[in-house]
């Protein structure tokens, strides 16, 4: 298994994702090797977690896997000077003297463009079947532009040299389709599971926002959203619906949980629209923080452009949030119980805003049935999925060699 994160050492919904297909894999048998490009200090029971690198794991928040303007940035490290391609580049390295030196494994699992450039080598090298799973592709963070046309070139090979394709949902494989030019019947569909064992961890008191607590008892709605402030999240839109929900209900509270390169503009942007006291930014937060604003939410939007799944409204609606989502949002294959809008559509959702701060009847709707909805999800069935498709490709390698 080649991946980038794992929690918590993850800026992002990619190293949850991968924890938990992981621990329902190795639950069904597999044995897994996990690859990571930082000094791991991971100690799981269900797998072994590789370094592929000396570096620090909070070095890689440095690195830009997620800005694709900041893929050949250089930052300071204890041992020189890393862009995020020099770390790829001995990623790789560690990879051909793994499958040097070790037996080889049954697959190669890939998860998107950071590691594809590896596993092309080890079927290239070695003859190990390669499975690319796609969590997002570059179309999906670039917005219209398309990104870096360097990360669209190394996913365009990676998908061609894939033996097998895993989407994370039918979105995402349209993307494929459309946008690379790849066979449908290569691509097969796994949505994101969701496990309540990581979260249940953590019990809500209310301590780590007494303040909304005290809003809350005068009468406000908190609506929150959780994420990267990038172009791809779409919260210039959701901030000027806020403006326009505020102004005919004024009790609603929007917290912005999270950091990136927009943060700065969308601070301002709450300024211009005068709806700064009604907007709270809490930074990148993790842990006990990330569940307490889940807990303390009464709904949750999800704004973004294109968002291949979105397992933050899965986590929002395990903790009781009536959810608000975008068409272009992939969770809203596999949830039904929520408000859909187009992310550019500014005057729908602040009318679905309003409309359930008002109703109380319409938020408990939301909330119970949409519960009934995620607890159906499972990651025991994306697990039984990357089995079959292990086995098909194995069986096809087989038969060519």
């Amino acid at each position: 298994m080649l991946g980038w994160e794992l929690p918590p050492h993850n800026s992002g919904g990619l190293g949850v994702a991968c924890f938990n297909l992981s621990k329902s894999l190795a639950k069904m048998g597999a044995e897994i090797d996990f690859v990571v490009p930082y000094e791991s200090d991971h100690d799981f029971d269900f797998m072994h977690v590789l370094s592929a690198t000396d570096l620090d794991p909070l070095f890689q928040y440095g690195m830009g896997a997620y800005e694709s303007d900041k893929v050949n940035a250089k930052t300071l490290g204890e041992n020189g000077h890393y862009s995020l391609r020099d770390v790829q580049h001995e990623y790789c390295e560690f990879i051909k003297q793994y499958l040097s030196n070790n037996q080889q494994p049954d697959v190669i699992h890939a998860h998107d463009w950071l590691t594809f450039e590896t596993a092309i080598m080890a079927k290239k090298n070695f003859g190990i079947p390669f499975v690319a799973h796609v969590h997002a592709t570059e179309f999906d963070r670039g917005g219209e532009n398309g990104g870096n046309p360097l990360i669209r070139q190394i996913e365009y090979e990676g998908l061609v040299w894939a033996d097998k394709i895993v989407a994370v949902s039918q979105a995402t494989k349209d993307m494929i389709i459309e946008k690379y030019g790849i066979p449908a019947d290569k691509i097969d569909v796994a949505h994101n599971g969701f496990t309540t064992q990581r979260e249940d961890n953590y019990h809500f008191d209310g301590s780590s926002y007494q303040y909304l607590e005290d809003l809350k008892k005068q009468g406000y709605t908190i609506v929150s959203t959780v994420g990267r402030f990038t172009l791809q999240k779409g919260l210039a839109h959701m901030m000027r619906a806020a403006a326009r929900a505020i102004s005919v209900h004024p009790k609603l509270v929007f917290l912005f949980a999270g950091d990136g390169e927009e943060k700065n503009e969308l601070i301002r942007l709450s300024a211009e629209l005068g709806i700064a006291k009604n907007v709270i930014f809490t930074g990148f937060i993790r842990g006990k923080q990330l569940r307490d604003i889940y807990s303390i939410s009464d709904i949750f939007v999800m704004s973004s452009v294109s968002e291949p799944f979105g397992l933050t409204a899965l986590e929002a609606a395990h903790h009781g949030n009536a959810l608000v989502i975008t068409k272009q949002s992939g969770v809203g294959e596999v949830l039904h119980s929520i408000v859909r809008y187009d992310f550019w559509d500014e005057d729908k959702l602040a009318d679905a805003l309003v409309n359930i701060a008002e109703s109380p009847a319409l938020t408990k709707i939301l909330r119970q049935n949409v519960q009934h909805e995620y607890a159906r999800i499972s990651w025991d069935d994306v697990a039984q999925k990357c089995i079959q498709v292990y086995d098909e490709v194995k069986k096809h390698k087989r038969n060519i060699f």
